[in-house]
């Protein structure tokens, strides 16, 4: 059970962490238009807009699709680190009542769980 509880515990802190992150980083992308994205170029051909960007040769990679493939890679990203935040919490509330800690301890048994 403690195994559980702290296995649990930390895949929940760390899910968390993964989660907050990638809302951040959403929110920086979208905030600043895509040009974080592409600050390895250091190309004058490229336009103050990311979503507009063509590829030069002074960028290490191609990017005209940088800005929409990081979003769409992103937000499911974000929802199933959520989920396994979620999951995980869950877990550590179960091996908390297999221990018999905790406020939802004493009104289930553990027949019930």
């Amino acid at each position: 059970h403690w195994t559980l509880l702290s296995v649990s515990l930390l895949n929940s802190l760390l899910s968390t962490a993964c989660s907050v992150g990638l809302a951040l980083a959403i929110a920086l992308t979208v905030r600043g238009r895509g040009m974080h994205l592409v600050t390895g170029c250091n190309s004058s051909a490229l336009p103050a807009d990311a979503r507009a960007a063509i590829a030069t040769n002074d960028c290490p990679f191609n990017t005209t699709r940088i800005y929409d493939t990081a979003l769409a890679l992103w937000f499911p990203s974000m929802v199933l680190a959520a989920t396994e935040a979620v999951l995980s919490g869950r877990c550590c509330l179960v091996a908390l009542i297999f221990r018999g800690i905790g406020p939802c301890a004493r009104s289930y048994s553990k027949d019930q769980v």
